[in-house]
């Protein structure tokens, strides 16, 4: 993955690709409560509005420059991309817990760092060690242990040594 640059031309720091990742999460938590338990997947529902449309409407509230906004939308829009993938590999390693069982919070933050496993060059310990920060921040005191665990397995299968 080409990781943005910001605005002087070196690439993004940690806590601009941090910053990244928290608005991602508000944006994929906003999407999927906009869904409802009962509502299919379904990009650009009118309800909804599509991805890029969600994603400034949220985006909106936070002060974030350019290249981490540009950072946290190609977050996004990647996991959207590829939902279903993301969503198989999650549910392979989360024993008994559907993924729509799952807390909002939770669900999205395994999404974010999947596919950032999958996607992005992102060092393993680092994409661990964000999802559970955003746990830490976002969800409540049993999430870090889940999402540790889940994203363990997860990466292991993705970047397992050849």
């Amino acid at each position: 993955m080409t990781v943005p640059e910001e605005e002087e031309g070196s690439t993004l720091s940690g806590s601009a690709r941090r910053r990244g990742r928290q608005v991602a999460l508000q944006v994929l938590y906003a999407m999927d409560l906009g869904r409802g338990k009962n509502r299919p997947e379904v990009d650009g529902d009118p309800a909804l509005g599509a991805p890029r449309d969600v994603f400034n409407r949220v985006a909106f509230h936070f002060e974030i420059p350019n290249a981490t906004r540009a950072f946290a939308l190609t977050l996004v829009e990647g996991v959207r991309e590829r939902l279903a993938e993301i969503d198989e590999r999650v549910q392979s390693h989360s024993r008994n817990w559907r993924m729509d069982r799952m807390a909002v919070v939770d669900r999205n933050i395994l999404r974010l760092a999947t596919w950032e496993l999958m996607c992005a060059d992102t060092p393993v310990p680092v994409v661990l060690d964000e999802a559970i920060d955003l746990a830490r921040r976002f969800a409540d005191e049993t999430s870090t242990g889940f999402v540790n665990g889940i994203l363990d397995a997860v990466a292991r299968q993705i970047r397992a040594p050849a």
